[in-house]
């Protein structure tokens, strides 16, 4: 703890980097990735502070839509999509997730029943390799999933319809650094 500490004490003594921030926020890009530690979403992109509005939850879930119970994740899309005017959303899932390679495994998530009920919004069950460490096949699987479960917001699919927003897959391998995007003209990752 102690060296995040002591970055923050430094962080703050530079003002003049900071100040236009105070004027707003325009990020052209929601970025949806998972809580896991290793992704770093300014990290991967290269993004300042304003360029990217984040959303980040335990396996990348993009919950169901639901106007009778608003969640948080979906106040977050709405935000980005109506009142900052997000011109893009990625969904990034990663290498070696713990969230989805439990789900492909099959894990016992009774011992942590609030994950356990968090991950029941992944269905379907992502496919894949329960020996596969990186869980790459299930991850790719389930970050497309959670790009359809997107579309059936109503201001996403009026974004969409109107020509105004675009949505796109992300797989970003931990190991190796590397980012590929879905091409839906041959269904596959390609690196970017």
């Amino acid at each position: 703890m102690q060296p995040l500490i002591d970055n923050a004490r430094t962080f703050g003594q530079r003002p003049e980097e900071f100040a236009e921030l105070a004027e707003g926020q325009s990020p052209q890009v929601l970025f949806i990735t998972c809580s896991d530690s290793r992704v770093v979403p300014a990290l991967i992109t290269g993004a300042r502070p304003g360029q990217l509005f984040e959303l980040r939850t335990a396996g990348n879930i993009v919950p169901p839509h639901t106007s009778r119970h608003p969640t948080s994740e979906a106040a977050t899309i709405e935000y980005a999509v109506e009142v900052l005017g997000v011109r893009d959303i990625v969904v990034c899932g990663h290498s070696h997730c713990g969230a989805v390679g439990a789900l492909v495994r099959g894990d016992d998530l009774t011992s942590v029943p609030a994950v356990r009920d968090w991950l029941a919004h992944a269905t379907p069950r992502p496919a894949g390799r329960a020996e596969d460490p990186e869980v790459a096949a299930g991850v790719q699987a389930h970050v497309l999933t959670q790009v359809l479960r997107l579309r059936s917001y109503p201001c996403v699919e009026r974004k969409l319809a109107e020509g105004q927003l675009g949505l796109h897959a992300w797989y970003y391998e931990v190991h190796t650094g590397a980012v590929r995007a879905h091409r839906p003209q041959t269904d596959t990752f390609e690196s970017l």
